[in-house]
């Protein structure tokens, strides 16, 4: 088997983190470039929808979508990072640090590929509504979730805050969020945090 995916992606860094959180050793990641133009043939032949990242694995279809290879993988993995005893709020707080994500990742694709003079300025408030009104709930209903035993939701939050800092360096998101700025220092000190952190 084999990962692909590209290091800047937070969906990918997402599957990369769960590697080493379950300690899962025998699956090399291999970098691609995917774009949602056309990326290069190896994630085209993978993942019809050319998306990553993508599981290639030794037998069987490829496993495309982060959600569908973190649940894969953790179950292979035997690595309770989807808990049965907490499953819907796991899986909850995994999809807003995913919705976090892609709004993050719409606004690049439109300023990279779509021409400066046709791009929509209400669209881009749009998305960052989405993203402080999902980092508002964090912050008031989920810390004693994000403070718990690690879990694939805590997983896909802290990747959304990490490329929230990579991509908008600018954007001051911890501001009235103290709690939820504190939890996302100590959770990025982690290893597999530091390892995979996009450059």
């Amino acid at each position: 088997m084999e990962l692909l995916g590209s290091p800047a992606s937070p969906f990918v860094r997402k599957t990369r983190v769960l590697l080493m959180e379950a300690e899962i050793t025998d699956i090399p990641f291999v970098e691609v470039t995917a774009s949602p133009m056309g990326g290069e043939d190896k994630i085209n032949a993978a993942n019809p929808l050319g998306k990553i990242p993508a599981l290639v694995r030794d037998s069987g279809p490829t496993i495309y979508d982060s959600n569908v290879v973190c649940r894969f993988l953790d179950d292979r993995a035997e690595a309770n990072l989807y808990p049965h005893a907490r499953l819907w709020e796991t899986l909850t707080l995994e999809a807003t640090g995913d919705g976090i994500m892609e709004a993050a990742v719409g606004m690049i694709y439109e300023k990279r590929f779509r021409p400066e003079e046709i791009q929509f300025q209400p669209w881009f408030d749009a998305q960052w509504v989405k993203i402080n009104r999902s980092l508002d709930v964090l912050e008031r209903q989920w810390m004693s979730h994000l403070y718990g035993p690690v879990d694939m939701g805590q997983i896909s939050v802290a990747c959304a805050m990490g490329y929230l800092d990579f991509r908008f360096p600018d954007v001051d998101w911890r501001s009235g969020r103290e709690a939820a700025a504190a939890w996302y220092a100590k959770f990025a000190e982690r290893p597999s945090m530091v390892e995979t952190a996009p450059a």
